[in-house]
């Protein structure tokens, strides 16, 4: 590797190592060839287990309330609250689940090594069958009564039923939080963004993921929710243990053709010895130069932003050759990744109001459903929870159209190599997803009239455009956020902002619990009860509900569109390097100090 120096005005120097080509390697080990390793014909096989990972769950998740009031006998704000925390909890482990498996530095960093496996296998599968045995058996649940009719006569399920229903359902969250992030970066990892081909194939694999999940979650919400509705939740969770082992078999058969890379470890530690760094030698002067420094891929930071961390990579003068604890010394990549980080943060939070919309469309739209007609032919009624199933029968025809048409479209009028920027992308997203609510709201007040006024029940098929308009604003920004915060990544990265990602589904579905909370906290006080305080629908208003989640995602915008402006503004001053520099130069550079330095600060 080349060495150079670069000094500030007192004659300290940068540590600009660190930033070396990425290799990969095969299963055994060895330099992978990229003639039989990765591309789309690896990442297919990774496609199957998200296909069957996120059946396995959502059939477990999107249809928990009904049986968490038909047969545990929660109350409706309560049981909403359970699958909110639930869903909530399977995203947030995903960031735990990234930073065990990047602590096993002897072992490659792929979804089928030994943790992973044990993830798939004892966590989860003990969490279904678990789930199955107390669906079963009638002394592990409360007895049979009906909440609709007789709630406030029926026994809710304390003591040693609830507890044995609330480890199971965490030991399934368990177990899909460590697979999840490891899922799509190691799918993304199969091609190269230094090769403009793969790099537009990466933008087609991102919406082929998005394309797994879709039918994943459309063969959860009506095969397996209607086995669960008509043969039994026992059955729909041993079903669901089914999926996940499917979807297992498909990861471990593409072992022959993946291209993996060799594991960092830990990326929270190096980014806590930046903050130490920068802390400890807040008293240096940064150097002069705006250079900007480049990351592996060649893509330009932000050297204008942060740059109280710069002094992190200062290595002080002091006539030894001592080496600087990493603590107390830092390579530009340690910089740049935590720059990266703090940078994203801002986008990443805008999506979290996002996230609970969804959350209301697993909740009480499914609630929703249950006290509207859902007889489709005189022998056969809708489940509700299949409703959900709506948005993704709609994408599964959309999406394979986005990327073959409107991609290659855009990408004439943009020259952008998705399309359209990921940053845009989210945005669409998250303006549709206000309609979502909005649509919701006028539906819910004309269904609760229906039923109190009128004394009439509508079809369950009133409701439908709140789970289109958010299925189409899902396409949007869920793509364009792993997109966005893949291609973001510094080498070590990837899956970490991967299960960032989900960290955005799980702060929202928290998000929705809280909401629930406060607003029955404080609409409780009124002469009609709280919005959210009765198991009928038809005492609540739901709909007034709906309306603040609307004025919420419309203020969420309004934000987003502040702080992707400056994040685009701060992208753009940094594409620009300093006058007569080449910024790639940079890239290969360690600066390091000497002892011979020259009065006048120059190096002789």
């Amino acid at each position: 590797m080349e060495m150079e120096r670069r000094q500030n005005n007192k004659g300290d120097s940068i540590d600009m190592s660190g930033m070396g080509e990425e290799t990969t390697v095969d299963w055994r080990g060895k330099p992978s060839n990229p003639n039989k390793h990765g591309g789309m014909r690896a990442a297919a096989f990774v496609l199957g287990l998200q296909a069957f990972e996120i059946m396995a769950i959502a059939a477990v998740g999107n249809n928990l309330i009904t049986y968490l009031i038909s047969e545990m006998h929660f109350s409706l704000s309560k049981s909403a609250n359970i699958v909110t925390n639930f869903v909530g909890t399977v995203f947030l482990l995903a960031l735990l689940g990234d930073c065990i498996t990047n602590l096993e530095v002897l072992l490659i960093k792929i979804c089928v090594d030994e943790y992973m496996l044990a993830c798939v296998r004892s966590e989860l599968v003990t969490g279904f069958i678990l789930l199955s045995v107390q669906a079963h058996l009638p002394q592990l649940k409360p007895p049979q009564c009906n909440m609709l009719t007789n709630g406030e006569n029926c026994i809710e399920a304390k003591g040693l039923k609830a507890l044995i229903f609330f480890v199971a359902l965490y030991l399934v969250a368990l177990g899909s939080g460590c697979v999840k992030p490891n899922m799509i970066a190691h799918g993304a990892d199969q091609f190269k963004q230094d090769n403009p081909k793969q790099s537009k194939r990466l933008s087609t694999y991102f919406n082929s993921a998005y394309f797994a999940f879709s039918m994943g979650e459309l063969i959860a919400l009506t095969v397996l929710v209607w086995v669960q509705t008509h043969s039994g939740m026992d059955i729909g969770f041993g079903v669901s243990a089914a999926a996940m082992a499917f979807g297992l078999i498909s990861l471990v058969s593409g072992t022959l053709y993946y291209r993996n890379k060799p594991p960092q470890g830990s990326i929270l530690t190096p980014i806590a010895q930046v903050f130490v760094a920068a802390i400890l030698k807040r008293k240096q002067v940064c150097p002069s130069s705006n250079v900007a420094l480049s990351s592996e891929s060649g893509n330009p930071l932000h050297p204008e932003k942060f740059r109280f961390l710069d002094k992190a990579c200062i290595q002080i003068q002091d006539g030894a050759n001592a080496k600087e604890s990493p603590w107390r010394l830092c390579t530009a990549t340690q910089v740049n990744q935590v720059k990266i980080l703090i940078s994203v943060v801002p986008i990443f939070a805008c999506t979290i109001v996002f996230n609970t919309i969804l959350a209301q469309l697993q909740t009480f739209s499914v609630q929703q459903g249950s006290a509207m007609d859902t007889q489709l032919t005189k022998s056969f009624h809708i489940p509700p929870a299949s409703l959900q199933s709506i948005p993704y029968i709609l994408l599964i025809i959309v999406v394979p159209l986005y990327d073959t048409f409107f991609v290659p479209f855009a990408r004439k009028i943009t020259g952008h190599e998705s399309g359209i920027s990921p940053l845009n992308r989210i945005g669409f997203g998250l303006f549709f997803a206000t309609f979502s609510m909005v649509a919701a709201a006028i539906m819910e007040k004309k269904r609760r009239d229906s039923a109190v006024i009128l004394d009439k029940t509508l079809s369950i098929f009133w409701i439908t455009p709140q789970f289109i308009i958010f299925g189409l604003s899902e396409m949007f920004t869920a793509v364009g956020l792993i997109e966005f915060f893949y291609k973001q990544s510094l080498k070590g990265m990837q899956a970490f902002l991967t299960a960032l990602t989900y960290c955005s589904y799980s702060f929202g579905f928290y998000l929705s619990s809280l909401l629930v909370s406060l607003v029955n906290k404080i609409t409780s006080s009124s002469s009609n009860g709280g919005w959210l305080h009765d198991n009928d629908l038809n005492k609540d208003r739901l709909d007034l509900f709906y309306w603040l989640l609307a004025a919420l995602s419309f203020l969420n915008f309004l934000n987003y569109l502040f702080w992707s402006r400056w994040y685009s503004n701060s992208s753009s001053s940094s594409s620009r390097p300093h006058q007569g520099t080449n910024v790639e130069d940079y890239s290969h550079y360690r600066f390091t100090s000497e002892k011979n330095i020259g009065a006048d600060g120059n190096i002789p």
